[in-house]
This record gives C-alpha cells, sequence and structure tokens, in this order.
C-alpha cells in the first residue's frame, strides 16, 4: 500500500459538468485545486444522461417533424436506421471515454486524482486509488462535493432477479429490446419512452399516478401523453408493480390489480437518490445517504465553520446539468472570495447567490411534443401565495408554428405577477419550443416589467411570435 500526503486550497469531489466547473473557478480564483472521480470525468450528464439521451432522441424529433412538413412526409416515412442512431450516440458519448475531459483539466491547471473519495474529518479527504494506494489530502480553505445522484429503485419482490434498466442502460444500450416496459411517468419515463418506440421497441409505460409530467403544468402531461400514443406507446395510469420475475429471458411483471405483462426489458424511470452513502459524512456529523442542505452559496448549513460545500444534484435545490453548473460558478466565485477575504454578495440576484435555483429554473423536455418551463406552475404559485395572472395562448394560432408543421399542436402559458407587473413563469409545449425558453429565462430572470417587454419584436412569420399573442391576450 502507497500512501502520499498533499494539502490543496480546495479539493472537489466528483469530475461530473459540475465538479468541473466549480475546480475551474476555484482555480481560475488563484487557488489550489484537485478533483477525485471514481468513474469516468464528465459524470452522468456526459455518458449516461444529457449527451446519450438527446443522441437518441433528436432523430426521433426530427423525423417526427418532417413527417409534418409538405414534400418531406413521403422522403421520412420508412423506419430509423438503428444502427446509425446508435452509433451517433456512441459518438456524442465519447465511446465512454474521458480522455478529452482529462485534456481540458490539464488546460486549466486543476490536479486528478482517479479514485473512491471519503471524508476523514474536517478539511480531511482519503482516496482509495484503483492501483490500491491511498492518497490523503488536506483542504486549506474548502471541499466540495460534486458527486450528484443515482437511480433510486423501488421495493419490489423480485428486483434483484430481473437486471432492471435505469437510466444508464436505457441511454447505453446497444440493441433495441423487443418490448420495453417503463415505469415511472417523469422526464426520464417520457424521453425513453420517446426514444425507443421510435427505435422499435412497443414500449407500455406503467404509471402510477394520473398525468405524466405532473410537477409542470397539466397541458403539458397531456400533450406528451397524446403524442406518445400516436407514436403506439401504451400508457396505463393508476398502475403500480407488486412483483417480477426473470423467467426464459422475459421480464414478468405483476401489476396491483392482478393483471400480467411480459417484456423483454423493464426501465425503473421512480426517481434519484443522492450519492451520499460512501462519503465519510458520518466523520463529520452528518448522515450517509442524505441530500446535503446547502445555503444560497451552497455552505453545508449542519457543518460548522463554512469549509464543506455541496454543489448540483447532491443539495437536492434543481437536479438538471445546467443548472448544476450554475451553481458551480457561483460556488467557485464564493470559496474563491472567502479565501481571499473579499466581500462576499449574497442578496437576491447577488454575484455570489443562486437566486435562479428558486425564481429561475428551465428546462426542457425532449419528447414529440417538447416542453419547456421556466419559474413558476400555477400550482406553485398558488402555493407560495402570490397573486399571479394565467394567460394561454394556442400555439397553434401562431403563423410560425404554421410555417413550422402541418396540424401543428401545442400551447403556452404566461403566469404575470401582478404586484410587480412581471413575468414570473413561463411553459411552451409544442414541437420546437425548447427554442423558445430562453427568452422566457431571460424575461423570468431580468424580472422585465410587462410593458418593456411589449417594446420586444418577435420576427415574423415565427413561433417566437406567441410573445406578442401572450401580450395582446393579457392586454385584452
Amino acid at each position: 500500500m502507497n500512501e502520499t500526503t498533499r494539502t490543496y486550497d480546495v479539493i472537489v469531489i466528483g469530475a461530473g459538468p459540475v465538479g468541473e466547473n466549480v475546480a475551474e473557478r476555484a482555480r481560475a480564483a488563484g487557488l489550489s485545486t484537485v478533483i477525485v472521480e471514481r468513474e469516468l470525468l464528465g459524470g452522468e450528464c456526459s455518458f449516461w444522461a444529457c449527451d446519450p439521451s438527446k443522441a437518441l432522441l433528436r432523430p426521433v424529433v426530427a423525423r417526427a417533424d418532417a413527417r409534418r412538413v409538405p414534400g418531406l412526409g413521403q422522403a421520412v416515412a420508412g423506419p430509423l436506421d438503428v444502427e446509425a442512431v446508435l452509433a451517433h450516440r456512441d459518438k456524442m458519448s465519447s465511446y465512454w471515454k474521458d480522455e478529452d475531459q482529462v485534456d481540458w483539466l490539464d488546460s486549466v491547471s486543476v490536479d486528478l486524482i482517479r479514485g473512491h473519495g471519503r471524508l476523514t474529518g474536517p478539511r480531511k479527504v482519503s482516496v482509495q486509488t484503483p492501483g490500491g494506494g491511498t492518497v490523503a489530502l488536506t483542504a486549506r480553505h474548502a471541499v466540495a462535493v460534486s458527486t450528484g445522484t443515482s437511480a433510486a429503485l423501488p421495493s419490489i419482490p423480485g428486483l434483484d432477479t430481473v437486471r432492471p434498466w435505469t437510466s444508464r442502460e436505457a441511454t447505453s444500450a446497444d440493441k433495441v429490446p423487443g418490448r420495453l416496459a417503463v415505469v415511472g411517468g417523469g422526464v426520464v419515463a417520457v424521453e425513453m419512452a420517446t426514444a425507443w418506440q421510435a427505435l422499435g421497441s412497443q414500449v407500455t409505460m406503467l404509471v402510477l399516478e394520473d398525468a405524466l409530467l405532473q410537477r409542470m403544468e397539466p397541458f403539458a402531461g397531456e400533450l406528451v401523453t397524446d403524442g406518445l400514443r400516436e407514436a403506439g406507446v401504451d400508457i396505463r395510469f393508476g398502475t403500480s408493480v407488486t412483483s417480477l420475475a426473470r423467467e426464459g429471458g422475459e421480464v414478468q411483471i405483476t401489476l396491483a390489480d392482478g393483471g400480467h405483462l411480459a417484456a423483454d426489458e423493464i426501465l425503473l424511470a421512480t426517481g434519484r437518490a443522492p450519492r451520499t452513502w460512501d462519503l465519510g459524512l458520518e466523520t463529520i456529523g452528518l448522515t450517509p445517504g442524505d441530500w446535503l442542505k446547502v445555503d444560497d452559496t451552497f455552505r453545508v448549513t449542519d457543518v460548522a465553520d463554512g469549509w464543506f460545500y455541496a454543489v448540483g444534484d447532491v443539495n437536492h435545490r434543481a437536479l438538471m446539468t445546467h443548472q448544476g453548473k450554475y451553481q458551480a460558478r457561483i460556488a467557485g466565485a464564493v470559496i474563491g472570495a472567502r479565501a481571499k477575504g473579499e466581500p462576499v454578495d449574497d442578496t437576491r440576484w447577488g454575484a455570489h447567490a443562486a437566486t435562479a435555483d428558486s425564481a429561475a429554473v428551465p428546462q426542457v423536455v425532449f419528447t414529440h411534443l417538447e416542453v419547456a418551463a421556466v419559474g413558476l406552475t400555477t400550482r406553485g404559485a398558488e402555493q407560495s401565495g402570490r397573486r399571479i395572472k394565467v394567460v394561454d395562448y394556442d400555439l397553434a394560432r401562431v403563423a410560425g408554428a404554421h410555417q413550422y408543421a402541418e396540424g401543428y399542436r401545442g400551447q403556452a402559458r404566461m403566469l404575470i405577477d401582478l404586484d410587480r407587473d412581471t413575468v414570473a413563469g413561463v411553459t411552451f409545449a409544442g414541437p420546437g419550443v425548447g427554442e423558445l425558453l430562453h427568452s422566457a429565462t431571460i424575461a423570468v430572470a431580468g424580472e422585465v416589467p410587462i410593458d418593456r417587454l411589449w417594446h420586444a419584436v418577435p420576427a415574423f412569420p415565427t413561433i417566437s411570435e406567441v410573445w406578442l399573442r401572450l401580450l395582446e391576450t393579457h392586454r385584452g
């Protein structure tokens, strides 16, 4: 066993996009920084989530759009080239190799230690390396955990016998299952149902709730449901699984109503759990397996002396890569400022406060139809007690939608804060709406007055003209 001892200003555990950004921002602030990773640099997003899933979905959505464009429908009437789609997915996932990420870390002068990092006390981290050695690290200023989440699996009898898919297998599988059962009704469930149905699987969704995408506006889930069913997906609401077994290569699924279903694979898309169970949290007074509660500067609130930070999904604030990278930019700047004794601006929308986590989180669901949302939903507004006006508009009535596709279907909703006269939330559902989202995010995060938005003229004929129609509807 070889042991070395090293001291850095900042130690980052977890080298996904969030950890990489924390490390880069801390290093840019002039702090010596090391990052520890037990798997691939680039993490879940690069290899088992964002990049591979969108690579699978892009041809699916493009074909669905093209089928509604006059002159193109016949040209794209055939099936997808599965081999080409999977090859593109592999390329977008860098063939599950991380050399480019290593080169990038070198370019920003961040050290890398491969291995399993565990806290051993305040500012102390021990790394067990793949070669059997141990590296003992000490941080002068901060330790930041960016270990993300993994699939949360339900307790179902027989689960350990069926080798279920999680999001990892669903985004990296090298062949199309003939029949795929999807348990869940959230983003992972609907996106993977969209992808694998289009690639040739017969997909059955088993959804405990009575609607899809329940954290979003109801019309979004309804439109996605319609789109999936039109594509051939069998969606069963109010359905739960009571037991599983794999017999002769088939997954045998017993349902709570006494029914049975056979599938070649089963995807469990039933939520996420924090990767904190083997981080040594008990050595600093925290409970392994818990989410790490933080303030708006990402200090873990239950740890004294302010040296411990949790950034990204592991803090349970906004479980999306882009939001985690936003958090990382702020956390790195905060750590740098505190290390130098500089002032920290943690006021609302300040340089060192993650205000967007509660006020302006953008999200796109890459199904056909797409869903794009930022800020409050109607339900969230009601729960917050804010005085909100709901403004709806049928996207199919916008000239740009007619140009986009025949038979275009979609819906737009804008929530206006009546006390501030600003936009508090926006949801779009329809083909191509993901590209509308950043304008909505700017309106919400910038707290742009409605009267000023009236002067932001959308180009004709684009789908973005919906902004004008929403404002006209508001004005009456």
